[in-house]
């Protein structure tokens, strides 16, 4: 069973869901891949899970690192799985290059891994936010590929107290390649 509950943060409202092992979901209302992967016969109820993961964005959302990480249960390809547990060791207020993942990756099977195919794994992250994907940044310094939109990347990096001086926006997200103060 999948339960889910609504969170009102700061950037926007978000959808939280869980199974009975743990974080199954957690999108900002309107993104892209909203909600894949959930149940249609879920139910809204606060969780002992969903109670966790509500606690963690109210300490995020407040500017403070969380310093736990509620019991986490996404579902994908073991692919994406091990690119997800990459995300989770990127430190708060820092980022990495889709590219140094694929080389961790590579390092780690012996095989070749496309810049590429870890962006389509970090896109389709259903967990955000608790599993970083917006610490994630072109090797260029290019601020790409945040299903919540790159307005919502650009403030929860703000928010980690990241530096931004050395990232900008691309072209094709609005204006000239702005930077990104």
């Amino acid at each position: 069973m999948m339960y889910t509950l609504h969170y009102d943060s700061p950037l926007g409202g978000i959808l939280l869901a869980a199974d009975d092992v743990g974080l199954t979901g957690l999108w900002f209302d309107g993104e892209l891949y909203f909600a894949e992967g959930l149940d249609l016969g879920h139910t809204a109820q606060k969780t002992p899970i969903l109670q966790q993961a509500e606690r963690w964005l109210k300490v995020y959302f407040s500017g403070r690192e969380p310093g736990f990480t509620p019991p986490l249960h996404p579902m994908g390809s073991s692919f994406r799985q091990a690119v997800w547990e990459l995300l989770l060791q990127i430190p708060y207020g820092q980022t990495t290059t889709y590219g140094a993942l694929a080389g961790q990756l590579a390092e780690q099977s012996g095989k070749r891994v496309s810049a590429q195919a870890v962006g389509g794994a970090v896109g389709h992250n259903p967990v955000s936010l608790i599993v970083p994907c917006h610490r994630v940044v072109g090797t260029s310094g290019s601020l790409t590929g945040y299903a919540g939109g790159i307005d919502k990347k650009i403030s929860l990096l703000e928010l980690e107290h990241t530096d931004m001086s050395r990232f900008f926006v691309p072209k094709n997200y609005g204006g000239d390649f702005l930077n990104v103060q």
